[in-house]
């Protein structure tokens, strides 16, 4: 994970720090609305701020509610939005965030992000084994009723994010591309829509344990709602092999930071 262990001792409301906040805050809701994993970067410069991991991945979910509020009314609004679809699936979601997040308040997360990168790989095999599929969906599973199949996989799902949230969107859109049959730009928005439901209740379940820096938090939301919005628009009007392209480039370098490959080659050259 990329280290901002220098802002340590600076302070959290000086302009820099703000300024670097609300940049990365905008990045982060880009990547996060376009594919996924971009909350990696909000915790890991929480964490340089010098919050404990614990309140830094309570403090991600405030800028999550904010940016997937923007995103899905962007979608909604241009009509890219399935909401009958998307409440279904939320509703095992929601019930696996709140399980994640009571999980997350005690647990430690280093096997989950073994099983993560593992998960992410296989994930980039897929999007270039069945291209077509990412690209255009299946309409017939799309009509269909929601299956059981779907409901334990969106549980699944719900748990790990309600858990820690980092590369979350990456596993819905592949669940929602491989196994419910929409394309990449559908999935997307089905995907901001998800997030927007289940992510206030576990937001609530930080909330009540206290871990949650609201300055940090609100700050850098500001940057969250217009990544998302711009991430949205991309989405749209760059379409589907667009998005596809992003999220493998995303994979990579998520998975390249996680294994410490980054840090491996700074090493060499330093």
């Amino acid at each position: 994970m990329v280290s901002w262990s220098f802002l340590q001792g600076l302070d959290i409301y000086s302009w820099q720090v703000i300024t670097l906040l609300i940049i990365s805050g905008f990045l982060v809701g880009i990547i996060n609305t376009v594919a996924g994993n971009g909350t990696i970067i909000s915790f890991s410069l929480f964490m340089g701020l010098g919050l404990p991991s614990n309140i830094a991945n309570g403090t991600i979910r405030l800028g999550v509610v904010l940016q997937t509020l923007a995103a899905t009314l962007y979608f909604n609004k241009n009509h890219f939005l399935s909401i009958k679809k998307g409440l279904t699936l939320a509703i095992p979601t929601t019930i696996g965030s709140i399980i994640g997040a009571q999980i997350a308040v005690s647990i430690d997360k280093e096997i989950f992000k073994i099983i993560m990168g593992i998960v992410m790989l296989f994930m980039l095999f897929l999007l270039f084994y069945y291209p077509q599929k990412w690209l255009k969906g299946n309409s017939t599973s799309c009509s269909k009723k929601t299956t059981g199949l779907q409901i334990f996989i969106f549980l699944l799902i719900g748990i790990y994010g309600g858990f820690i949230h980092i590369g979350v969107g990456l596993f819905i859109l592949a669940a929602l591309v491989l196994i419910s049959g929409y394309n990449l730009v559908e999935a997307n928005a089905l995907k901001v829509f998800l997030v927007l439901i289940y992510s206030p209740f576990t937001l609530g379940v930080f909330m009540l344990s206290g871990q949650i820096h609201y300055g940090i938090g609100l700050i850098a939301a500001i940057g969250n709602i217009f990544g998302a919005l711009v991430g949205s628009r991309l989405a749209i009007s760059w379409g589907a092999g667009f998005i596809r392209w992003f999220v493998a480039f995303v994979i990579l370098i998520s998975v390249a930071d996680m294994f410490g490959v980054f840090h491996y080659f700074i090493k060499m050259i330093c």
